[in-house]
C-alpha cells in the first residue's frame, strides 16, 4: 500500500523537511480510523465535497472516489510536480528522489 511506503520512509522525508498528507473523499471519521489502523505518522485530510480533488484533477464533481495521484508542493506553495500515475510500491522512493 502506498501509505505504508510513505510511513515506512517517514524519517527520510523528515530529513528533507518534507511534510506528507493524504487526502480522500472519505469522511473525517473514516480517515481517522484508517490512519490509526495503519499507524500513519501523517494526517489524512477529508475532502468530502470533492472540491480539492476536483481542483487537482483527481475527481470529477460528484464522484464517489478520487483517482490515485500525488502532488509535490514546494515551500513557496507552488506545485513542483504532479504524479498523475503512481505505482504504490515504487512511489515513495520516486518522490524522495525528486526532493533532492
Amino acid at each position: 500500500m502506498e501509505g505504508e511506503g510513505f510511513r515506512d520512509r517517514i524519517q527520510f522525508f523528515k530529513q528533507k523537511d518534507c511534510k506528507i498528507f493524504g487526502i480522500s473523499l472519505d469522511s473525517t471519521n473514516d480517515n481517522r480510523a484508517f490512519k490509526d489502523k495503519f499507524d500513519f505518522p501523517f494526517d489524512l485530510l477529508s475532502d468530502e465535497d470533492g472540491a480539492v480533488s476536483s481542483l487537482y484533477g483527481a475527481a470529477e464533481a460528484g464522484a464517489e472516489k478520487a483517482r490515485r495521484m500525488s502532488v509535490l508542493i514546494g515551500s513557496d506553495g507552488c506545485v513542483v510536480k504532479v504524479y498523475s500515475s503512481v505505482k504504490p510500491a515504487d512511489h515513495p522512493d520516486e518522490v524522495l528522489q525528486d526532493l533532492t
